[in-house]
């Protein structure tokens, strides 16, 4: 596995980076939070060092969120932790958190940024096979500044995979304290995305960033931070119980 991290703080926090991007997302974040938070940071296949993907099996919310269980063993045992997402991270830990319901340990916490619970309705990318698809990526990797960027094939595989997402109805079960932060100017996740995140939650809470777009954590990284401390005591205590 190939996991960073980030922090000394008495919280610790899992996060999945998004569809295209690697854990360096998050960093960031995680050292404005040092002293709060431990960040463990893992790339899923295709990203950083992790494994290449073997095949387009390996690119499903199930998948990605498998290999997120085999993080949480590893780094967090059987301790608190607070589950993170931004973007499709956002769904990977839906995803997560649905299972663990049923098999395990949940999350005590959520933390959802630029996410969305329908991916149908995600405007990330038009084509659907290559070598549209593939022309697609590599121009929206360069629209939204990813110095650190996944593999093409296995974002191809991983959009392939997700594009008929509707986690709508997982929602109503996820009684887990969640914060939702979301740019209301996000043209990859438009801001009805998080609304919906939000009336779905039973005990979530909405901050949206005027004039942010989908990358919040680089650009808005002090307004991202702000929303995180004002609500991490919320999230903390549930993490401490």
């Amino acid at each position: 596995m190939d996991i960073s991290r980030a922090g000394e703080g008495p919280v610790r926090v899992v996060a999945v980076h998004g569809i295209q991007g690697t854990n360096a997302a998050w960093l960031p974040l995680a050292q404005a939070l040092r002293r709060e938070c431990r960040f463990v940071l893992p790339n899923l296949w295709g990203r950083g060092t992790a494994a290449r993907p073997a095949s387009p099996a390996d690119c499903t919310l199930e998948s990605y969120a498998a290999m997120l269980r085999d993080v949480i063993d590893a780094e967090v045992g059987d301790g608190p932790y607070l589950l993170a997402g931004w973007s499709m991270g956002v769904s990977v830990a839906l995803c997560h958190a649905a299972h663990s319901l049923r098999h395990g340990r949940c999350p005590s916490g959520l933390l959802l940024l630029s996410g969305s619970p329908q991916l149908t309705e995600a405007p990330w990318f038009r084509a659907t096979e290559a070598p549209q698809l593939l022309a697609e990526i590599a121009a929206r990797e360069r629209r939204l500044g990813l110095t650190k960027a996944a593999d093409h094939t296995a974002v191809a595989w991983t959009w392939q995979a997700l594009r008929t997402t509707d986690q709508r109805k997982l929602l109503p079960l996820l009684h887990l304290p969640a914060l939702i932060v979301h740019g209301d100017s996000d043209e990859d996740c438009p801001a009805p995305h998080a609304r919906a995140l939000a009336a779905g939650l039973p005990n979530a809470s909405l901050v949206m960033l005027p004039g942010a777009g989908h990358g919040i954590l680089a650009a808005n990284t002090a307004e991202v931070e702000a929303a995180v401390r004002a609500h991490l005591p919320r999230l903390a205590t549930a993490a401490a119980a």
